[in-house]
């Protein structure tokens, strides 16, 4: 372990340290934060998403009721289809 080199880094930090100094009058300064109108957009798109329904109740309902039914088929090429992402 060079302890020289870990001495020659700390220096460097050490030399480029902030000093805490004090000015003389009064300066008054404010933070302030803007949004771009992508941030805007974006915080829209949340706030709709946020409102929308997880499921499609329509759609589970009428599949649920076909599979009470016992009419609900699936296609097998339908269903391979599907899985391997093929769209025809």
């Amino acid at each position: 372990m060079r302890i020289e080199a870990y001495n020659q880094i700390q220096q460097i930090y050490g030399a480029q340290k902030v000093r805490n100094t004090t000015k003389t009058g009064s300066a008054s300064f404010s933070d302030s934060l803007q949004i771009s109108q992508t941030g805007k957009d974006i915080q829209t798109a949340k706030a709709a998403l946020a409102r929308t329904a997880d499921v499609r109740t329509a759609l589970v309902d009428r599949v649920r009721q076909s599979l009470e039914n016992g009419t609900y088929n699936v296609s097998p090429d339908q269903f391979a289809d599907k899985i391997l992402g093929s769209n025809n």
